[in-house]
C-alpha cells in the first residue's frame, strides 16, 4: 500500500478520526517516512539538550559520546518494543492498558499518562515564555504570563486537529532544527578547535554514569511510554519499531549530543543560548518555537487521548482543550519545581509500559480484539502488584542509588508481567458472549 493510498478517507460518523478508542483501520494506516517525522518532531525538544547540556561537563568527550548512546540505547529499546506493540494492534497505550489492568484499573494508567503530559505540557510553555522574554526584552511578572497563555493556546491548535496537523508542522519544523543544529555544531567544533579539542577536554566527574544514564531516560519517560499512540498508524510492526527508533534512539541520541557539544564549546548549558552568542536572535527564536511546537502539539495529544479514554469518550478534542488550559496555569509552578519532577516520572512511568509489554507477550501476541467490541474484567489486580513491585523496587534504586532506576521498573514489570500473565484466566471476553 502506498503512502497516499486511502489514507483520508473519512471516519464512520462520530468517530474521531484519529480513533481514540479504536483499532486504526487500514485505510488510516502511515509510511514510517509520516511516523519517523512525526515523532522525530516530538523527541527534538530543548530540554533534552539542555539535559545534553548538564551531563556532558562531567565527563570526557568520549566518556560522554558512551553516557549519551546507552541512555539513548535505553530509552530506544524500550520504546521501539511499545512502539511493535502499538502497531500489532492498532491501539493508544491507555487502551492497551485495559487489557493489561482492566477497565477500571486502566483508569489509573490514563490519570497518570494524562496528568503528567499536562505537566510537560506547562513546562514547555513556561519555557517558550520565559526565552522570548530573554530574547525580546519583555520583562516582568505581566509580560511573563501574557507569553505564556497566548504560547499555551497556539501549540495546542496542531494537535486538536490531530495527526495531519502534527504531521505538516513536523514536515516543516524538523529539517530546520536539523539544519540549524548541524550548524551550530560545526561552529562549536570550530571553536575548541575541532574533533582534536573535544578529545582534550577532562571532566569534572561530578556526575555517575547511571545519574546521567537516568536524566537521559527521564527526559522521554513519559512521552516514549506513550509512543503507541502514533506507531498505531504503522501498517507492520516492523514499522512502528523502524519509526520508533528513529525518533526515540537516534532523535535522542542527537539531541543530548548537540547540546552537549555547545555546552564543551562555549561554556553556556542552554542551546538557544548558544545561538543568542553567536548573534542568532533572529534564528534563535525560529529554533526555539518550532523546537517546543513541535514537542508540545504531541504532548496534547497525548492526554487528549488520555481523556478520551478515561471517560470512554469517541473524541479527544474537549480533553486537548481541558489540559491545554490546566497545563498552560500550571506552567510556571511545575517548571519552578522541574527536577523533582522529573525524577518522580522516572520512577512512576516505566513500569506501565513494562507491564503492557509483558502481558502483550504473555496474552495477545495473536492481536488484541476490538475493544469497543469486547467486554473487560474490572480490575486485573495481578498486574496493577506487578506495577506497584516495580516502581518501589525503581524508588529504592534511586534512593539508594543502586543501578538505573527505569532499567530496574521496566525489566522487573516486563518479567512479572509475563509470568502472571501465562497463569491468568478470565482475561475477558466478547461483549456479545455476555
Amino acid at each position: 500500500m502506498s503512502d497516499t493510498a486511502d489514507t483520508r478517507a473519512p471516519a464512520p460518523d462520530g468517530i474521531d478520526p484519529d480513533y481514540p478508542l479504536q483499532i486504526v483501520p487500514l485505510h488510516a494506516r502511515k509510511g514510517v517516512l509520516s511516523l519517523g517525522v512525526v515523532l522525530l518532531g516530538f523527541t527534538f525538544f530543548t530540554p533534552t539538550m539542555l539535559a545534553g547540556a548538564s551531563i556532558a561537563p562531567a565527563f570526557s568527550f568520549n566518556e560522554f559520546l558512551l553516557v549519551a548512546l546507552l541512555g539513548s540505547a535505553v530509552l530506544g529499546v524500550y520504546v521501539s518494543a511499545l512502539g511493535a506493540v502499538g502497531a500489532r494492534t492498532g491501539l493508544t497505550t491507555v487502551v492497551m492498558s485495559r487489557y493489561a489492568f482492566g477497565d477500571k484499573g486502566a483508569k489509573l494508567v490514563s490519570l497518570l499518562l494524562g496528568g503528567t503530559q499536562i505537566g510537560w505540557y506547562g513546562v514547555t510553555v513556561a519555557t517558550l515564555a520565559l526565552l522570548t522574554q530573554q530574547v525580546t526584552g519583555l520583562d516582568g511578572p505581566v509580560w511573563r504570563w501574557v507569553l505564556i497563555l497566548v504560547g499555551g493556546a497556539v501549540m495546542g491548535v496542531t494537535a486538536y486537529y490531530g495527526y495531519r496537523g502534527m504531521e505538516l508542522l513536523s514536515a516543516v519544523s524538523v529539517p530546520l532544527l536539523l539544519i540549524l543544529a548541524g550548524w551550530v555544531t560545526w561552529r562549536s567544533l570550530t571553536e575548541v578547535g575541532g574533533i582534536g579539542g573535544l578529545g582534550g577536554l577532562t571532566g569534572t566527574g561530578e556526575m555517575t554514569v547511571a545519574a546521567a544514564v537516568t536524566a537521559i531516560v527521564g527526559t522521554f519517560a513519559s512521552g516514549g511510554t506513550q509512543a503507541p499512540n502514533w506507531t498505531r498508524f504503522a501498517r507492520t510492526p516492523t514499522q512502528g519499531v523502524t519509526s520508533a527508533t528513529i525518533a526515540f534512539f537516534v532523535g535522542e541520541l542527537l539531541m543530548i549530543f548537540f547540546g552537549g557539544i555547545g555546552a564543551l564549546a562555549f561554556g553556556i548549558g542552554d542551546f538557544v543560548e548558544v545561538l543568542f552568542a553567536l548573534n542568532l536572535i533572529g534564528w534563535g527564536l525560529v529554533f526555539l518555537v518550532a523546537n517546543l511546537w513541535t514537542t508540545n502539539d504531541n504532548t496534547a495529544y497525548n492526554f487528549g487521548v488520555a481523556g478520551a479514554e478515561l471517560f470512554n469518550a469517541n473524541t479527544k478534542k474537549p480533553f486537548v482543550v481541558g489540559g491545554v488550559i490546566v497545563g498552560t496555569l500550571l506552567a510556571l509552578p511545575i517548571y519552578d519545581n522541574l527536577i523533582g519532577y522529573l525524577a518522580w516520572l522516572g520512577i512512576l512511568i516505566p513500569a506501565i509500559g513494562g507491564v503492557i509489554i509483558g502481558d502483550f507477550l504473555a496474552n495477545w501476541r495473536g492481536g488484541m480484539p476490538e475493544p469497543l467490541d469486547y467486554r473487560f474484567p474490572a480490575v486485573r489486580w495481578e498486574n496493577l502488584a506487578v506495577y506497584a513491585v516495580a516502581t518501589l523496587l525503581a524508588w529504592l534504586s534511586s534512593r539508594y542509588g543502586v543501578f538505573i532506576p527505569p532499567v530496574v521498573a521496566i525489566v522487573v514489570a516486563i518479567v512479572g508481567a509475563y509470568l502472571v500473565g501465562r497463569r491468568a484466566s478470565d482475561l475477558g471476553r466478547p461483549a456479545a458472549a455476555v
